[in-house]
């Protein structure tokens, strides 16, 4: 719809006259946290009715998704549509009333302008206008939130304009089938079989290449798109278990979820749902929560984490020892496992010091009943440091890199074979 009418409203003169002003709401999510989505969505409606009360005749204001929305600006100048900027600004000053509640929000406002556009990017004229102006807003909340940002693309290439590709180019991911998984087998240490696999997974874009996890789930976790990519994890992680079961080489798989599939309490039904979809027994499965990630409702958390685990699935913290909030994490959260980062397994090998503090930390994970895997492991000195501890299992570049389903043997002995005639638990659906 955007695009349409920008088309329109360039049709004549061009790009000189148009503009879009993107706007992220402020302080949104600690409203949704504390009050609920119910309350959230009331503040949406009466944050848009202000930005129309902001609009010309001429304008077109439309909802991006989340809290995000976009100006579509028609005959202007800069000076106008900066003008039109701090009117919205001004607009969301006062504070939203609910429930007898004063809730201060505002936004941050990224401009972009026709003139900005270069002439190759004209055929997609409106998206091109709407990445500069997210990036433009990328930076200005950087720099301090509630203010007007802009970026003059052709002169000042940077990493917001990155971000703000990517941004407009995760709601088309599964469209795309831009998303793959692969996997990196982990080793049982004591009898050097393979005990499972964690589910890594990769990003190819059509016009960005190969994108980092790292530099794309905090994004798809600020727009809300981590839930649907979340779901299709699990999906693609079951239908994948399902399929060396039927290969007669089953591999337990470790999925990473994210805090926000946990808060929203979604997780259950999405992985009920996978497992029934696919016919997986739950000990074929494993949930890994990241160690330092913010889980805001943490008896939530742990509630939903007991039902997993009593339902036959493994649940592990991911990345321990890279955070400060260690302890608390194992005294709040229910455990099977505990993946001790890299950082602290690096130079194991070189530093008795290093190997002392490791070792003492296997040893407190068993006398809390969970076992204890080594991430990282690249030499093997290391794996022969870890075998004298007492760790369990082990992953890293030295036992395997990453790789798809395809480049996996087709008639493996694995850990989870031996088991797989066992009675388990499997998860009630």
């Amino acid at each position: 719809m955007l695009e349409e009418r920008g088309l329109r409203a360039s049709s004549g003169a061009g790009l000189s006259g148009v503009g879009i002003l993107f706007v992220d709401v402020d302080n949104f999510k600690a409203v949704n946290d504390t009050y609920g989505h119910r309350v959230g969505d009331a503040v949406l409606a009466e944050f848009a009715r202000r930005l129309l009360g902001c609009a010309r005749s001429t304008d077109s204001v439309v909802r991006l998704g989340g809290d995000e929305f976009a100006f579509l600006l028609v005959n202007v100048d800069a000076v106008t549509a900066c003008a039109v900027a701090k009117q919205v600004l001004d607009s969301l000053r006062a504070p939203f009333q609910h429930d007898g509640h004063e809730l201060n929000l505002g936004a941050t406002i990224g401009l972009a302008m026709g003139e900005d556009v270069s002439e190759e990017d004209e055929l997609s004229a409106v998206e091109v206008l709407l990445r500069h102006a997210d990036a433009a807003m990328l930076r200005a909340k950087l720099e301090g939130k509630g203010r007007l940002g802009r970026i003059i693309a052709r002169r000042e290439p940077s990493r917001f304009a990155r971000e703000a590709h990517i941004r407009r180019r995760l709601p088309h991911v599964l469209s795309d089938a831009a998303l793959s998984l692969h996997y990196q087998p982990v080793r049982d240490l004591a009898t050097d079989e393979d005990a499972g696999v964690e589910a890594l997974l990769r990003w190819t874009d059509r016009d960005l290449g190969t994108i980092a996890p790292d530099e794309f789930i905090p994004v798809a976790e600020h727009t809300g798109e981590i839930h649907r990519i979340g779901a299709w994890v699990i999906d693609r992680a079951c239908a994948q278990a399902r399929s060396w079961i039927d290969a007669g080489t089953p591999r337990k798989i470790a999925v990473n979820v994210s805090p926000l599939q946990l808060a929203t309490g979604t997780l259950i039904g999405d992985i009920r749902s996978a497992m029934m979809r696919h016919n997986v027994p739950a000990r074929m499965l494993e949930i890994e929560i990241t160690e330092g990630a913010a889980i805001v409702d943490v008896p939530g958390a742990a509630g939903q984490l007991r039902e997993l685990i009593d339902s036959g699935l493994g649940v592990a913290l991911d990345d321990y020892g890279a955070a400060y909030s260690s302890l608390s994490m194992l005294r709040s959260l229910p455990l099977t496992t505990v993946k001790i980062d890299r950082t602290l397994i690096n130079e194991i090998d070189t530093d008795p010091y290093l190997a002392t503090i490791v070792g003492e930390l296997i040893h407190m994970f068993k006398a809390l009943g969970l076992r204890a895997t080594a991430e990282g492991v690249e030499r093997p000195t290391q794996l022969a440091v870890l075998r004298g501890l007492d760790c369990d299992t082990a992953q890293g570049y030295l036992i395997s890199r990453p790789k798809p389903a395809a480049d996996f043997p087709a008639a493996a002995t694995t850990a989870a074979q031996n088991n797989e005639g066992q009675t388990g638990t499997e998860l009630p659906l």
